[in-house]
């Protein structure tokens, strides 16, 4: 991601690609998105957006550098673990950075199953799916909107939640998104973990996570990535916390990126009005899936 000022992508009109909504400039790549070409070594970290990307991201390369702070600190999370699909002329190209990286990459995408480049199935590569409830996400997302110069204008809160609900956000309808790579859970080499239960119980979680990624670490390095992915010392660290991209992308005078890493904050933001309609689009949306989400701990 270069760090430059991009006032020329600032509140762009989302675009439309296969019926799913994306940031401007991603329309120009898709075909350099699509064939995309994986690399067997490749670790995926797949999310819908606002779902704990950063810290299971973080999690991911301090296992697979043994929990050495120095080299996790080499550069910003953004360059350690790159957003494949996000092209945008002079700000980032995802594509061209992981072409240029060493294996073993570590990859983010937020795209919905169906539209994740075909290359990853076919050298089978490992990946990480993080998934957070429904509500929780919601809010999250309003703010990133509101925070992050290259979204479109979030409007109000009401406004947003209509777009959340009708799938009209970037990278699509957050039931779908989750509902499909669970189901692609079945047939491919995949951790499915969820926002809640790594903030229960992050030990648990990291345990699943490294043997997943098939290390070998000792307690007391366990104890030491525990200590670098909590909540606290990533809100303060640079490398991690998207302080050090420029204002004119990320205004973190509006929000800041790591907000508050907390479950059940929706309760400060639906109204009862809001919170009922919600429950029955949800009814509907995840009528027969055997997915499970708690909107509180």
């Amino acid at each position: 991601m270069e760090n430059c000022n991009i006032e020329h992508l600032q509140r762009q009109e989302a675009v439309e690609i296969q019926g799913i909504l994306f940031f401007k400039g991603m329309d120009d790549a898709w075909d350099k998105i699509q064939n995309f070409q994986a690399r067997p070594s490749d670790i995926v970290i797949a999310t819908y957006p606002k779902s704990g990307t950063t810290w299971v991201s973080e999690m991911m390369d301090q296992i697979i550098n043994n929990g050495d702070e120095e080299k996790c600190k080499r550069d910003s999370i953004y360059n350690r673990v790159v957003f494949m699909e996000l092209i945008m002329p002079g700000f980032s190209d995802g594509v061209a950075s992981l072409n240029k990286m060493p294996s073993p990459r570590l990859v983010k995408t937020h795209l919905p199953v169906h539209l994740f480049p075909v290359s990853f199935w076919e050298k089978n590569c490992k990946i990480i799916y993080v998934a957070r409830n429904a509500k929780d996400v919601a809010v999250s997302y309003y703010y990133f909107y509101q925070m992050a110069q290259t979204c479109p204008h979030p409007g109000t809160w009401e406004e947003f939640l209509d777009k959340y609900i009708t799938g009209k956000v970037c990278f699509g309808s957050w039931h779908d998104h989750v509902k499909g790579w669970w189901e692609k859970k079945n047939d491919h080499r995949m951790l499915y973990l969820f926002y809640e239960d790594i903030q229960e119980n992050p030990k648990r979680e990291l345990l699943k996570l490294i043997k997943f990624l098939e290390k070998d670490l000792s307690e007391e390095v366990i104890d030491k990535i525990l200590h670098n992915t909590s909540f606290k010392v990533m809100k303060n660290n640079p490398q991690s916390n998207y302080t050090t991209l420029d204002p004119s992308a990320m205004d973190h005078t509006i929000s800041p990126f790591m907000r508050k890493g907390t479950t059940g904050d929706w309760k400060n933001h639906f109204t009862v009005a809001q919170n009922e309609r919600f429950d029955v689009y949800y009814q509907e949306n995840m009528a027969g899936s055997t997915l499970k989400f708690r909107t509180e701990i």
